[in-house]
């Protein structure tokens, strides 16, 4: 499974509340962070930073962790992360 964490705090919201409405990925809380995981163990997690409304200091900050993902754009337009297997 595919997934990324972002810290729950109120900066965060536009990333989480983005990712909930795709209906590609799935968002659930482990511990104090939000997980988003793809519905496929190959799947891409794609965020948009402009639907976000996040500013840049709090967007590039927003991922506190990986599983089994690599992150393949990380940068003014979006944050979009691959299987580990996949991005090789």
């Amino acid at each position: 499974m595919t997934a990324i964490f972002v810290l729950d705090v109120p900066e965060n919201d536009g990333v989480v509340r983005v990712a909930e409405q795709d209906p590609a990925l799935v968002v659930d809380k482990v511990g104090p962070y939000f997980r988003v995981t793809t519905g496929d163990t190959d799947g891409e997690i794609v965020i948009d930073r402009r639907a976000t409304g996040c500013r840049h200091a709090v967007w590039y900050s927003a991922v506190a962790g990986l599983q089994d993902a690599r992150i393949v754009q990380h940068d003014k337009d979006a944050l979009r992360a691959v299987a580990r297997r996949a991005a090789r």
